[in-house]
Order: structure tokens, then sequence, then C-alpha cells
């Protein structure tokens, strides 16, 4: 990663939604870090392969197990 290329992170609530954040930032409220940081792309290639599943876990509960 050169010096220019700001680093960010996987951060994840307790939805199981992900998003990526910028490594120096403040967490936000809420949400976890997940993972190493790295390049923009990277966080976004590693994204795409874990969160399969777009609904947030309470949805996913409901329409699977009615709770």
């Amino acid at each position: 990663m050169s010096d220019i290329e700001e680093s960010y992170s996987i951060v994840r609530n307790d939805e199981d939604q992900c998003s990526i954040w910028l490594t120096d930032a403040e967490t936000p409220a809420g949400w976890e870090w997940v993972g190493e940081p790295a390049s923009r792309s990277t966080c976004l290639d590693r994204i795409g392969r874990l969160w399969m599943d777009m609904r947030p876990a309470s949805l996913r509960n409901t329409m699977e197990y009615g709770v």
C-alpha cells in the first residue's frame, strides 16, 4: 500500500451488516472492527465474499424461524 493510499477496515454491526471505514477514524457507535486494515478495494472484495445475504440478521431470523 502506498503512503498516499488511505487505509480502510471492515466494520460490522449487531445485524451482521458490513461497511468499510477509514482505519484512522473513530469506530462508529454500534459497530466493531473485523479483520486487518487494507486498501479500499481489498476491503470491498472481502465484503463481497463474506456478506452474501444483505438482509439484517433480525429479518433473516424472523423469515427463517419466525422469531
